[in-house]
């Protein structure tokens, strides 16, 4: 098995500490900005960051639907923590990462996936399309998340 590694980056409008919070909020922000690709999302535990264990689908394409239940976590040996969300039912972990820019009220939010990809002719595939459907759908929530950060009417 290989692995099949999707990274997306995108500047946010906000702080790293507003965006961070952001993304760590599964009770709230999280199902707001997900994308029409995820469905049946439910918080099973917590819901404000690490401890959190969430449950969702995840419909790459049409045919290839992942049943998710990840568990969150913190990775703080680096300078700057990461958000770890770890599949219980793959070998999937995403770590999002927020750095802070020049410009203190912007972030660049970078997310990268992992996962042991399949083996084979079916490997091959998936090396060759999921990353691409996948960096879309993560670059759509980034956006998703600024433009949640940013409308007045959410405060």
């Amino acid at each position: 098995m290989t692995d099949v590694i999707v990274t997306a980056s995108r500047t946010v409008r906000g702080t790293p500490e507003r965006v961070r919070a952001a993304l760590a909020d599964y009770a709230g922000i999280r199902p707001a900005i997900l994308t029409e690709n995820y469905s049946e999302y439910e918080v099973r535990e917590g819901g404000q960051g690490p401890g959190t264990k969430v449950h969702w689908k995840l419909a790459a394409t049409s045919k290839r639907v992942r049943d998710q239940l990840v568990e969150v976590s913190e990775d703080t040996s680096a300078d700057i923590p990461a958000l770890i969300e770890s599949d219980q039912n793959s070998s999937m972990v995403t770590r999002w990462v927020v750095y802070p820019r020049d410009d203190e009220n912007e972030s660049n939010v970078v997310v990268i996936t992992k996962w042991k990809g399949a083996t084979g002719v079916g490997g091959f595939f998936e090396r060759t399309f999921a990353p691409g459907g996948l960096r879309r759908i993560h670059e759509t929530v980034i956006g998703n998340l600024d433009a949640h950060l940013n409308d007045s009417n959410l405060g």
